[in-house]
């Protein structure tokens, strides 16, 4: 009976998706028991059941109130075990449009500062929703804006402060929410004649998040809304926190005085997260989800995305649908031929750039300093270093190089290969060093 149910449920769920999704995430499940209206399904990891969860819940919910009726449930086991005791319930939505008395803070629960992985590109960023956190409407930090490029954790960082706060305090009335869902909400309350009740549900927020406030440009009515209730909950010591694409000087199409209210607390910006960074989020994916990658292959994964924090996990996502569906290890191999698809073509020659960022990645310095003048022993190394490589693996003159490198004449091209050569004959750590380089940039080139 269970496998009967199942298969009606994936008949519906293969016409509401693209056929690739449900090849990757519902065809790999299997039902294993039904009883007391609950489907028990058997996934093949935690990351499965993770995702599905939090990307196709009302799809899932749709469908077994179809197949079971308005009853029916789903739980997952793993290896024959149940996962958390969790089963698949309706979220409750809090629908402003609607003008709903039901309160709900939007807040993803899994979201939290201890799986937000910190570095020197976030750290200050964390800090201070940490701060903010604790204290929240007491620090300095109000409003508290955070601005970054597509990716680099503005919103996981946002349901972190505000599931701390919850945290601490049950009874601070929290709400998050998109600009565009701000948008929305208003102009149904406009339609509706019910701007003062959604005036008023706004202005009772202890703890308010709005996230992408860039979304706001060119919408006066909605800017002008925002205004007031901006106005009013920081006067009356209410926690504000806005997430931007872009600082805020750079927000365009915003109301001048609006854009100045977002500087009258603490500004931070979410950078490109650093190599060490990458390497510790895919570590933290790995073990979160009982993955077994090899170093080399976290390695080879860090140098390749550089971008930002979503197209890792994208890599880890389809490393493992791909491990999943071909029932493959997930070697270096199969890690080159996902990126390739999904990333970028890893099939081409290699440029100075990234020859001079992977290398002052690898010895823990900026590409700035490699390109000063400063003559610190430990940058002097890395320099001549990458002007070794820079040499080996692209086509330009000496001359070329140099000017890459601060404008260097090319015999000091010529001396930093020459002593690269010289140190590799005399020290074989440093000898190691270079030769795991070597294997990078000769990866990169597969």
């Amino acid at each position: 009976m269970h496998e009967d149910y199942w298969k009606s449920c994936r008949k519906f769920i293969k016409k509401e998706i693209e056929i690739q999704s449900y090849k990757t995430w519902f065809k790999p499940i299997k039902a294993i028991e039904f009883n007391n209206k609950t489907l028990t399904l058997e996934v093949p990891n935690k990351f499965f059941y993770e995702w599905i969860e939090e990307h196709y819940l009302e799809l899932l919910n749709n469908t077994i109130n179809k197949v079971l009726g308005s009853n029916g449930k789903i739980e997952y086991k793993i290896n024959n075990h149940l996962v958390d005791k969790k089963i698949v319930e309706k979220k409750q939505k809090f629908e402003k449009s609607e003008l709903s008395t039901n309160y709900s803070s939007n807040l993803n629960l899994n979201y939290t500062f201890e799986n937000f992985i910190g570095g020197k590109c976030n750290n200050f960023a964390k800090n201070a929703g940490i701060s903010v956190s604790t204290n929240p409407g007491i620090t300095p930090f109000n409003p508290l804006m955070i601005f970054g490029g597509v990716g680099q954790g503005k919103t996981h960082l946002l349901h972190s402060i505000g599931n701390n706060i919850k945290l601490k305090n049950q009874k601070n009335r929290i709400l998050y929410a998109t600009s565009e869902k701000f948008t929305s909400q208003f102009i149904s309350a406009l339609r509706s004649n019910k701007v003062q009740d959604f005036t008023d549900y706004y202005l009772g927020i202890d703890s308010l998040m709005i996230d992408d406030i860039q979304f706001l440009r060119g919408k006066e009515k909605t800017q002008e809304i925002f205004f007031h209730i901006f106005n009013h909950l920081n006067l009356n010591k209410k926690q504000i926190i806005i997430t931007s694409d872009r600082a805020p000087k750079y927000l365009d199409g915003l109301k001048k005085r609006l854009v100045s209210r977002f500087k009258w607390g603490l500004t931070v910006k979410l950078e490109k997260p650093d190599f060490e960074t990458r390497i510790k989020i895919l570590q933290h994916k790995i073990l979160s989800n009982d993955i077994k990658l090899s170093k080399e292959v976290i390695e080879y994964i860090a140098f390749e995305v550089d971008t930002n924090v979503r197209e890792l996990e994208g890599v880890i996502i389809s490393l493992i649908a791909h491990a999943t569906i071909e029932k493959s290890n997930i070697d270096l191999k199969l890690a080159k031929k996902v990126i390739g698809r999904i990333v970028k073509d890893t099939n081409y020659e290699i440029d100075i750039d990234f020859i001079q960022n992977t290398v002052a990645n690898f010895y823990k310095i900026t590409k700035d300093e490699m390109k000063d003048k400063i003559r610190k022993k430990e940058i002097v190394i890395a320099r001549q270093v990458a002007m070794y490589f820079s040499k080996g693996f692209t086509n330009h003159s000496l001359k070329s190089i140099g000017n890459h490198f601060g404008g260097r004449d090319h015999s000091t091209v010529i001396h930093a290969v020459q002593s690269v050569n010289d140190m590799m004959d005399t020290d074989n750590i440093f000898k190691n060093s270079i030769n795991d380089l070597k294997k990078r940039f000769q990866a990169r080139t597969f």
